[in-house]
Order: C-alpha cells, then sequence, then structure tokens
C-alpha cells in the first residue's frame, strides 16, 4: 500500500462529510467511492468486513468507518484526523443551524425545503444498502441469511447487535459444518 498523506485522509472524510446528508447509511456509497475505488484503501470485501465491524460497535457508522479506515492507512495520527474530518463539517452546520434555526423554521419555504429533502434522504440510504447489499448477496445462502436477519430486526424488532451476534454465530455454525462434512467426505475417499 502506497503512503497516503494524512491531509489526503482529513480531506478525503472532511469532504464526506461536507457533501453528504441524511446520516451514515446516506454516506456509505460515496465512503466507499473514496476509499475503495479512488484511493484502493481497501477492497470491496475488506469495506463490508469494515461497515460489520464499525456498525457493531456504539457511535455513528460514518465516524467509526473513518477512524477504523483512517487508522489502518496511517496508525492513530490517521484515525485522528480521518474522524476530525468526518465530524467537523457537521459540527460547523449544526452550530450554525442552532444560532439561526429557530428564526427560520416557521417560513413556509423552509418547510417546503424539508418536505422535498426528507424523501430524497431515503433514496440516498436505499441506494447505499443496494450498493453494500449487492456484492454480498452473491448466492442463495446469503441472500437467506439477509432475508432472516432482516426479519429478526424489523418483523420481530431484534436489537441490531444481537442481529450481529446472531450472524457471527451463524457464520461460525455454518463454517464448522463445513469442515465437518469436508473432514467426512475426506475420510470416505481414504477407505475406498
Amino acid at each position: 500500500m502506497k503512503k497516503n498523506s494524512l491531509l489526503q485522509l482529513f480531506f478525503t472524510f472532511f469532504k464526506i462529510g461536507a457533501t453528504t446528508f441524511g446520516g451514515g447509511y446516506a454516506m456509505l456509497p460515496i465512503i466507499k467511492r473514496e476509499v475503495v475505488e479512488r484511493f484502493a484503501w481497501l477492497s470491496d470485501e475488506e469495506f463490508v468486513d469494515t461497515l460489520a465491524v464499525t456498525q457493531s460497535i456504539p457511535g455513528a457508522i460514518a465516524v467509526n468507518s473513518a477512524v477504523f479506515i483512517g487508522y489502518k492507512v496511517r496508525g492513530c495520527a490517521g484515525a485522528l484526523l480521518a474522524m476530525t474530518g468526518a465530524v467537523l463539517p457537521s459540527f460547523l452546520v449544526i452550530l450554525l443551524i442552532a444560532v439561526f434555526f429557530v428564526r427560520f423554521t416557521e417560513y413556509p419555504i423552509v418547510q417546503a425545503a424539508f418536505t422535498g429533502i426528507r424523501p430524497a434522504i431515503a433514496a440516498l440510504i436505499a441506494a447505499a444498502v443496494w450498493k453494500v447489499g449487492k456484492p454480498i448477496l452473491k448466492d442463495r445462502q446469503s441472500i437467506i441469511f439477509a432475508l432472516a436477519f432482516l426479519l429478526l430486526s424489523q418483523g420481530l424488532r431484534i436489537h441490531a447487535m444481537l442481529v450481529i451476534l446472531l450472524g457471527a454465530l451463524s457464520g461460525l455454525l455454518l463454517h464448522y459444518l463445513q469442515t465437518k462434512k469436508k473432514a467426512k467426505q475426506g475420510k470416505g475417499v481414504e477407505t475406498q
């Protein structure tokens, strides 16, 4: 991996933070484009693994991803600068809104703008789910697991952390069963 500058990390995540609306999930396609396609800091598989790790710990997924990716690229300094870059635009905008928003919420034009922004954000989140999920859902087994975990999280309202834990346990169990099956097949070949 080539040496990437700390400023490059900061400005990449600052740009992501400054140009993405709708929160962490809406940021995912842009983070992926920058860190996987543009700079090749992560592969597609590493990006999905990063999301799994950052989703399973407390905090915003975009900030957690920035810390994780920054650390992978440039260690502790990279993690700190990537996180600062990701958070700073939101902090500045929220500060500005806090100062002026109360005065403008009653204006019909502001309310109209937010009426249009909400569906746009929903579309960005749906696009993020599609882009992240598409490479994972390669076979019937992955699709079945994804649907089962969707049912658990949305249909039965099981907490996300428990769903992730169940996913990890399912993967371990599946690996164990496949290893056991291969070992059994290997013994069958030896006896013939």
